[in-house]
């Protein structure tokens, strides 16, 4: 039998205006489909006029412009509508997602519902549940006492995985994709027993045990940053009173 890891994957990125959840907005996104690890992908892309302003240093990491966004980019709402409808139908289709730092795409993504379509992201995993594969907890929770950063780039310097246009939302989710293929070959051993279903769950426990080691770390350090344990999407914050 095929090992899930050489099997059929989707995967999520986005490209942004920042890096708040709550108040940053999608510019870009795109899905990679794979039906087995070596076969083509398809990839279906979306290009955003946010509404607002794209920071100067938002557009330094991805090269979008408001310029370009006004000109090329489409309403938010149909897009996002688009998007969730495009993750629904891979979780109906029994494809685990890959995402890279999922608490930020998929929560960017579901604040972008509630703002644009008054909705929310598990609306469209209701029939089907989304089982999500993370290569940033994977890989910290296999290889834990590496040393050194965790970013997608030094994940694909890590497993010799080939990263062409760095920062462009369809070459991000390709190269997560293959990570993760790569970690799953590597562990085999400790992954190859585990459906993706089960890996969804524990990758849940792992973030939060790794989360609470970093927040234990930014005490030590007298930073007053919090980290979020929930994983693969943070919780709606309450309407302030």
């Amino acid at each position: 039998m095929t090992c899930w890891y050489e099997g059929p994957l989707a995967a999520f990125d986005t490209e942004t205006t920042g890096v708040d959840v709550e108040t940053d907005r999608i510019v870009s996104a795109a899905v990679v489909v794979q039906d087995a690890a070596g076969s083509r992908p398809r990839v279906t892309r979306w290009l955003v006029n946010p509404g607002v302003p794209v920071p100067a240093g938002a557009t330094a990491v991805h090269g979008l412009t408001d310029e370009h966004l006004q000109c090329n980019g489409r309403w938010p709402s149909p897009v996002m509508d688009e998007i969730a409808r495009v993750l629904g139908e891979q979780a109906a289709a029994g494809r685990p997602l890959v995402v890279m730092n999922a608490p930020f795409d998929l929560t960017l993504l579901d604040r972008e519902l509630r703002r644009h379509r008054a909705t929310s992201l598990d609306r469209w995993f209701e029939p089907a549940p989304l089982r999500v594969l993370d290569p940033r907890v994977l890989d910290k929770h296999l290889d834990r006492y590496r040393k050194g950063r965790r970013t997608l780039t030094d994940l694909c310097a890590h497993y010799e995985v080939v990263l062409e246009g760095a920062h462009d939302a369809a070459a991000d989710a390709l190269a997560a994709m293959e990570v993760v293929r790569a970690v799953g070959r590597r562990f085999a051993t400790r992954l190859e027993r585990l459906s993706p279903a089960e890996l969804h769950t524990l990758q849940s426990v792992w973030h939060a045990a790794q989360a609470r080691g970093l927040q234990a770390w930014f005490a030590r350090s007298g930073s007053p940053e919090a980290v979020d344990p929930a994983w693969p999407l943070r919780p709606e914050l309450p309407a302030a009173a």
